[in-house]
């Protein structure tokens, strides 16, 4: 069975810097695929979950929070469409947050950050490991999609709906 990883916060404004197409190529033997610069990868033949977790740690250059799932878990998430057939506003982009382990606490939706009228991030729905929403762009999107750790007490990254739909092609393909 395929797995995705997310690594949270690296590519960031130029801190904790890597290539990851250079990782994907160290990573071969387990057969990975990079989609794009944020740390996004499938891996086809993971083999132990466990083992391919340690030698994807010990290649980084510094201490990092990898959130790994299945491929079908990613797969099903798309085949259920949680954002519908609905045209957005200019300037507003779909997006997933990846948590590290299941939520025990949830919110509830949707969620607006801030909570007024001039919103940078909604926060539609929720799903196993994933919460859904929506943000506009803003240089103070950034901050308030940060804070979604500490609504649901479980760290979390996020990763545009368009990368998840790469992701799911390439699991298909």
């Amino acid at each position: 069975m395929a797995l995705v990883v997310f690594i949270r916060g690296i590519n960031v404004g130029g801190h904790r810097r890597i290539r990851p197409s250079i990782l994907a190529e160290e990573l071969s033997h387990y057969d990975v695929v990079n989609v794009g610069g944020a740390g996004t990868f499938v891996v086809r033949k993971p083999h132990s979950r466990i083992k391919f977790r340690e030698e994807l740690l010990k290649k980084l250059p510094f201490e990092a929070e990898v959130m790994l799932c299945e491929g079908r878990e990613l797969t099903s998430v798309v085949e259920e469409n949680p954002f519908g057939n609905k045209t957005l506003p200019v300037g507003v982009v779909r997006f997933v947050s990846i948590f590290a382990k299941p939520v025990r606490r949830m919110a509830a939706f949707p969620l607006v950050i801030p909570p007024d009228r001039d919103w940078f991030v909604k926060l539609l729905a929720s799903k196993r490991r994933f919460v859904f929403g929506m943000y506009r762009r803003n240089m103070k999107t950034i901050g308030y999609l940060g804070q979604i750790d500490k609504l649901f007490g479980v760290s979390a990254t996020t990763r545009n709906w368009n990368t998840i739909l790469a992701i799911v092609r390439i699991l298909k393909g």
